[in-house]
């Protein structure tokens, strides 16, 4: 209930495409989490669409062939980027280490043969960061969402540690070569955990942090290049490259498994295109709903990816229902106009002047986000975050970044 002079402001949370109700109920949470921390009188309302208005294959998958093909290797120059060196790690997350080995042994760093009695470097190595299961890193500093599978990941990397072939881990760097490892296989157990489609958001801040902290435990404080660099910059180009053309074979072979596992992503764009009416009017709902419920509240909607474009499409469109602000995250919306593929203007059409104020988020690496500023020039500010993840997992980590809501908070009427 709320008091006398109390200002209360109603958030309706989008989802995008892709998205369906397990998905959207943890979006929702952590969403409601994020802002709560910074504007405790904000009350978040659903408006979930993916029952009704998302897509399915309707008759099985019957449209999908199915054909074998031969691979070739394309060039591809390496690279440092270390958005380029995780997509690796969270595709193989031994990547790295075996790349590292195999340049110890070739160099012959450390390698003194067999000798009786006395224990591979590797396994001694590998019981030092298995230990760190059950001592030490109870203290840290890790997202709840990532913390459960810490134990689980320092023995798997272990495992593999042992594996290794013979030399010596003495190269300080190993330690930040291994750390980024068990961050790499604890994003993947928390990912696989959800169970959803869309990559667990996982803000890149959170991911380096816990890798840093993992290299304090192991007693390393490598931050340069050297061997570690020179691998991570080639996984960055020639591993990345040979990934993305494997996954590419399999998925030829494997056609209709994938597709059908990709319909909700894309098929929820393609559908929002020819029947888009359906969940424009579930958001005009909901907001009319929730302004009918408490008329002197300010309404925002808060949307992601697709659900920003629907939200466009609707606010553009007249008679709209009344908002008091925009927030897009991660929307193409301004990509769409920009093309003439927007339903509810042409190119050259102004935003009507009942259109809401439109603050429009968006980053770098993610490759589904784009700028409406210099594209309505005056009707949108933009607001660039870093998340400091590769795509596609940058899409999905805008809503575990703090500092979206910090600025948020202020933001928010």
């Amino acid at each position: 209930m709320e008091q006398a002079g109390e200002q209360v402001t109603n958030v309706v949370f989008v989802h995008g495409t892709g998205v369906r109700i397990e998905s959207y109920e943890k979006s929702f949470a952590r969403v409601s989490r994020g802002i709560a921390r910074v504007r405790p009188d904000v009350e978040m309302v659903r408006c979930y669409w993916g029952d009704t208005c998302g897509a399915a294959l309707g008759l099985n998958g019957a449209s999908i062939p199915v054909r074998d093909k031969t691979r070739g290797v394309p060039d591809q120059p390496p690279t440092d980027d270390p958005a380029a060196l995780w997509a690796v790690l969270l595709a193989d997350p031994f990547a790295e280490l075996r790349a590292y080995a195999d340049r110890a042994e070739a160099g012959g760093a450390g390698a003194t043969g067999f000798v009786p009695g006395r224990r591979d470097p590797w396994e001694v190595y590998a019981d030092t960061v298995r230990a760190l299961s059950v001592e030490g890193v109870e203290g840290l500093d890790v997202s709840p969402d990532l913390m459960p599978y810490l134990g689980q990941a320092l023995d798997r990397v272990a495992s593999e540690l042992a594996l290794l072939p013979a030399g010596t881990p003495q190269d300080p760097g190993v330690n930040a070569v291994t750390a980024r490892a068990v961050t790499a296989v604890v994003l993947i157990l928390a990912d696989d955990a959800e169970g959803d489609d869309d990559p667990l958001p996982v803000d890149g801040a959170d991911r380096d942090a816990l890798a840093e902290q993992l290299v304090a435990l192991l007693g390393g404080t490598e931050r340069g290049l050297g061997r570690v660099g020179d691998s991570a910059k080639w996984l960055g180009g020639r591993a990345l490259q040979m990934l993305l053309w494997d996954h590419s074979e399999l998925a030829v072979r494997h056609r209709r498994g994938l597709t059908g596992k990709s319909v909700p992503a894309t098929g929820d764009i393609l559908r929002y295109q020819a029947r888009g009416a359906d969940l424009r009017s579930r958001i005009a709902d909901t907001v009319r709903a929730t302004r009918a419920a408490a008329p002197d509240r300010p309404v925002v909607l808060i949307a992601h990816s697709l659900g920003g474009i629907a939200c466009v499409d609707l606010l553009a469109t007249e008679p709209a229902p009344a908002v008091d602000l925009l927030v897009t995250v991660g929307s193409q919306a301004p990509f769409l106009y920009e093309m003439d593929a927007l339903t509810s203007l042409r190119l050259g059409e102004p935003l009507p002047p009942s259109f809401p104020r439109w603050l429009n988020v968006h980053d770098a690496r993610d490759l589904l986000g784009f700028v409406a500023g210099k594209v309505f020039p005056g009707r949108a500010e933009d607001r660039r975050v870093d998340t400091r993840q590769p795509f596609p997992w940058s899409h999905s980590a805008y809503f575990a970044h703090r500092k979206l809501y910090d600025w948020l908070g202020g933001e928010l009427p």
